[in-house]
């Protein structure tokens, strides 16, 4: 079943949407959750919860990639999870490791003081991801989307965790003269 089939089906408000969906793309909803919070009870919840936010928000939300769309909102859903589960224990975990080492050169997650700010530095990296080499892209979606772990990166890419952990410095380096040259707040 296509995406526009599966849009339909929640146009219709059919609750096969929500099996189907689950048949497409449930695999890949599980890998982004269960990547944020390591527990499959948590991550089970959030994908449930993913579904259900689909079902409230298309219609008036019509989604050109429904795998895409369905992806951000689990994402969304488990670091808010996450930061639930973590509220009482700082550090630790993939997920904080990889948005401290961003924030390096994003500055902190909350620092855009308003929806502008915003706009031009999710411009400034969808232009930086452009203009990385195919690998190097792939590596830092993978830790910095995904929050896979430099181990796992390595393995799936076959190649060393030491070059991995290179291509993320060289990369973060790149992005952070970026934003600098673009007058992005680091």
């Amino acid at each position: 079943m296509d995406d526009r089939q599966l849009i339909a089906l929640y146009n219709s408000r059919s609750e096969t949407a929500i099996t189907e969906s689950d048949k497409k793309y449930g695999k890949y909803l599980r890998y982004i959750a269960n990547n944020i919070l390591r527990d499959l009870q948590d991550t089970e919840e959030c994908v449930s919860d993913t579904y259900l936010s689909a079902w409230n928000t298309i219609p008036p939300q019509n989604p050109s990639r429904l795998s895409t769309y369905l992806g951000k909102i689990t994402r969304n859903l488990a670091l808010d999870r996450y930061r639930v589960n973590t509220a009482e224990k700082r550090g630790g975990g993939q997920v904080m490791a990889s948005l401290s080492e961003l924030s390096e050169c994003i500055g902190q997650p909350d620092s855009c003081d308003n929806v502008a700010d915003g706009i031009v530095l999710a411009n400034a990296l969808n232009g930086f991801l452009a203009e990385l080499q195919s690998d190097d892209r792939k590596i830092f979606v993978q830790r910095y989307w995904y929050f896979c772990q430099v181990n796992e990166i390595a393995e799936d890419l076959g190649m060393s965790q030491s070059k991995v952990k290179m291509s993320l410095l060289r990369s973060r380096n790149k992005l952070r003269q970026l934003l600098e040259k673009e007058g992005v707040a680091v």
